[in-house]
């Protein structure tokens, strides 16, 4: 193929992937039906290329026009950052981060942290990996990871956040069912199967091994929800409590805090984009921490 496709090309195959109907890609374009219709017509020729298929439900794109509009988008994006930097007058942080942590330290912990400074960076993307374990950072599959762990893997550089603790805790609704039973007779929610290594579930087979496991579940973030659900009783770490919410049976278990870790590649310490959002992390969820 010679034709060499050009900006208003893009702009076309956008509007009309965007608008499926000639009649809304013309407002896009600000022209008219004609217009279009005859400008697509002329593309697929000069191409060689079919770039939509007519339908009932208006103007479908193919699997060609489909990539020619990811990259009319890029072009988009990178164009509105550009516009961006000129008027603040300096350097716009973009690119895209891939995270990962678990469930738990997703919605407790992380998003509020990105709520508050996420905005600031619109040329930043993330993209986000709930996960247990480092295998995804270490296969580089993953850029940084929010971890609650003791032994943070040597390979890895970061900076430790703070210290999680965890009680064991039930709903008002649950203590009032269960009258004065005894905790180890309670029904107790784990993710045994699921996260062997957790503290809350080494402590409970060393202190409570007879226990009652009525219900299993594959996330800390599902235990909590059980829990508030007044079906049991668990331990979960403290970041997940909220305040009046739940009931703490006893004080924090003995010798089973866990640090909770910043952490990334050496490789991906000199990235723009990865040194932006870990000096946010590190603001947004705690000030304070030693470096690994």
């Amino acid at each position: 193929m010679h034709y060499r496709i050009n900006h208003a090309d893009l702009n076309l195959i956008l509007a009309l992937v965007r608008g499926k109907t000639l009649a809304r890609a013309a407002e896009l374009l600000k022209v008219d039906v004609s217009t279009v219709f005859r400008a697509v017509r002329r593309l697929e020729s000069a191409t060689g290329t079919a770039l939509f298929e007519k339908s009932r439900a208006g103007y479908q794109p193919t699997s060609a026009a489909i990539v020619l509009a990811q990259q009319a988008e890029s072009a988009e994006q990178a164009l509105a950052l550009a516009q961006i930097s000129l008027e603040q007058g300096q350097q716009i942080v973009s690119g895209t981060v891939r995270l990962t942590c678990t469930e738990a330290v997703l919605q407790s912990l992380l998003l509020p942290a990105l709520r508050r400074f996420m905005p600031d960076y619109p040329g930043l993307k993330l993209e986000l990996n709930t996960s247990s374990t480092f295998a995804n950072l270490s296969r580089r599959d993953a850029d940084i990871a929010l971890r609650l762990t003791n032994t943070p893997p040597q390979h890895l550089v970061g900076t430790r956040l703070g210290t999680v603790s965890y009680r064991v805790c039930a709903s008002e609704e649950y203590l009032r069912r269960s009258g004065h039973t005894a905790l180890e007779e309670m029904a107790w929610i784990a993710p045994d199967d699921f996260l062997p290594d957790h503290p809350t579930v080494a402590w409970r087979r060393q202190q409570l091994p007879g226990v009652n496991l009525a219900y299993r579940c594959s996330s800390m973030l599902a235990v909590a929800h059980l829990v508030r659900a007044g079906m049991g009783v668990a331990a979960l770490p403290d970041f997940m409590l909220r305040e009046g919410e739940l009931q703490q049976l006893g004080t924090p278990l003995e010798d089973y805090d866990t640090a909770l870790w910043l952490l990334t590649r050496p490789d991906c310490r000199g990235l723009r984009s990865v040194s932006a959002l870990f000096s946010e992390l590190t603001r947004a969820i705690d000030l304070s921490g030693s470096q690994l």
